[in-house]
């Protein structure tokens, strides 16, 4: 049976999770995080394309992505986060073989109203799995840039940008934002729809984008 095409959308936030093979760790040291997130940044600047957040577990990543105006984009970073980091770690362990799960996951987010809600369930990755108690405790996620305690090279999207007049606003908007309150019902909706690789948004957005 054919494979379905993704539903890529120009100009618009998607929330991408790629998985081990067989769910195996990807990442086993320090120097594997880190070695994925300069690819990352290289390649988002190579292809102009927007990361508005991230989260490395150690068997899956989760991202944020805009791919601007043209499509593909996504598919070409997806390209080559995947092949750099295969290629790095079968030569460091002196393997073989593929690293990642045949094809990621892929949902378009509906800005205005999913956006910052996925954004916060990307960083919350960690708490959720109780690898830490806190998102600022993790270092391989976006959530400290966000919140001032290192250096940006992320993007900051229009709804982070949009919480308040200057960046130390956003900043602890964000914070509250994530320590505040989950509706149940957002959590399952951002779940089934990467899930199925549907569109995450209000009825109105899906049937626009169909």
């Amino acid at each position: 049976m054919p494979r379905l095409a993704r539903l890529i959308l120009r100009n618009t936030a998607h929330h991408i999770v790629q998985r081990g093979h067989n769910r195996n760790a990807v990442f086993t040291v320090p120097s594997d995080f880190r070695y994925y997130l300069i690819t990352l940044r290289e390649w988002k600047t190579r292809l102009g394309v927007q990361v508005y957040g991230y989260c490395l577990m150690v068997n899956h990543v989760h991202l944020i992505v805009n791919p601007g105006e043209h499509e593909d984009n996504i598919g070409n970073l997806m390209k080559r986060l995947a092949g750099r980091q295969t290629m790095y770690v079968n030569r460091l362990k002196n393997r073989s073989g593929t690293l990642w799960e045949g094809r990621y996951k892929s949902s378009p987010i509906e800005t205005e109203t999913y956006l910052l809600a996925c954004t916060r369930y990307v960083d919350l990755n960690p708490v959720r799995a109780g690898m830490v108690p806190h998102p600022k405790d993790y270092v391989w996620s976006s959530y400290r840039q966000k919140t001032g305690l290192e250096k940006p090279w992320i993007d900051f999207d229009p709804c982070y940008l949009g919480l308040s007049d200057d960046i130390e606003g956003c900043q602890r908007r964000y914070a509250d934002y994530v320590a505040g309150e989950i509706p149940i019902k957002e959590t399952a909706l951002i779940r089934n729809a990467l899930a199925r690789g549907q569109l995450t948004g209000s009825t109105h957005f899906i049937y626009k984008n169909k």
